[in-house]
């Protein structure tokens, strides 16, 4: 249970972004309630090897770093507390927020929900994760050096992972159920002028092949093609799902500004939102970057001005 029903600033959520909030909101004497959420430690629990944060030259576990983040700001005073949040009314202040069967209020709220890679929905996919299947080419391309790989989707993001990875892969093949991309046309014609990029066209992934730990990892893929039906398996080392991302939004859908894709709406240069008192910080407001170094400088962003919005009420 909360220690309390009434705080000054509740975190939702508790990857880089909300755990950061949580470090600088404990060190401003705030004592911040970070709600964990059934998936504490956020997207980086579902990564292996971490090696672009500044700071661990040998990089490290995802789920090592968060538990790092995590004792931080335990250190300095934040409570935490592992539920999920059911229901929020912004309506009026202090805010409301029931989780499970516990109501707790507070003054400023920070939003720190992330955002969900939009899978393919396959149990091969999800059980070959972090050994060869991938939806950030930014995070995990350097492991790829010197191998072939495949991305799946077909719209700007799919082609900017797909270039991004012709700088390690030897080659890149984009996988897409239709025979023509939804991607710009200056993304598209990159795409198609670099010779390490080539494509399926009108093709679908059905299993991923290969095994989970030391040594294994993605071996290939079986496709099908979805208006000949004929089923072959192609030879991979890896697989990089670019099909968008789902923000983890519907708590707010009504209360709070969204984009048309549901991310919450930020005034330019800050983490205020449409609501007096809610600031938003990491995946959940960012469609645009997605790493774990700009979500935690988002949730320092929201701390800082979740205090100064406190502190100009008096």
């Amino acid at each position: 249970m909360p220690q309390k029903e009434l705080y000054q600033v509740v975190i939702i959520g508790s990857g880089p972004a909300g755990l950061t909030a949580a470090i600088y909101s404990a060190r401003a004497m705030l004592a911040p309630l970070v709600i964990e959420g059934s998936q504490p430690g956020g997207q980086l629990t579902l990564t292996t090897e971490v090696e672009n944060y500044p700071g661990f030259v040998d990089g490290l576990l995802g789920p090592d770093m968060m538990e790092l983040f995590r004792k931080q700001a335990m250190r300095f005073g934040a409570e935490l507390y592992l539920d999920d949040v059911t229901h929020v009314d912004l309506s009026q202040q202090p805010f409301r927020l029931d989780i499970g069967n516990t109501v707790v209020h507070t003054e400023a709220l920070i939003i720190a929900t992330g955002a969900a890679t939009r899978w393919l929905g396959l149990a091969s996919e999800a059980r070959l994760r972090g050994y060869g299947v991938s939806s950030c080419a930014t995070c995990d391309g350097f492991f790829f050096r010197g191998k072939e790989v495949m991305v799946v989707g077909g719209g700007d993001a799919a082609i900017e992972e797909a270039l991004f990875l012709t700088r390690f892969a030897t080659h890149v093949t984009v996988v897409h159920r239709r025979d023509q991309l939804r991607a710009s046309k200056i993304m598209q014609e990159r795409a198609f002028q670099n010779d390490k990029i080539s494509f399926l066209w009108d093709t679908v992934i059905e299993e991923v092949l290969g095994e989970p730990g030391m040594g294994g990892g993605v071996q290939g893929v079986r496709t099908r093609h979805v208006k000949t039906n004929e089923v072959r398996e192609v030879k991979t080392d890896g697989l990089f799902v670019a099909i968008g991302h789902v923000p983890n939004t519907v708590l707010f859908q009504g209360q709070l500004a969204l984009d048309q894709e549901g991310y919450i709406l930020t005034t330019r240069g800050t983490t205020h939102t449409s609501v007096e008192g809610v600031f938003a910080a990491g995946d959940v407001s960012d469609r645009v970057y997605r790493q774990a170094i700009t979500a935690a400088g988002s949730g320092c962003m929201a701390a800082i001005d979740a205090e100064r919005w406190l502190e100009a009420r008096g």
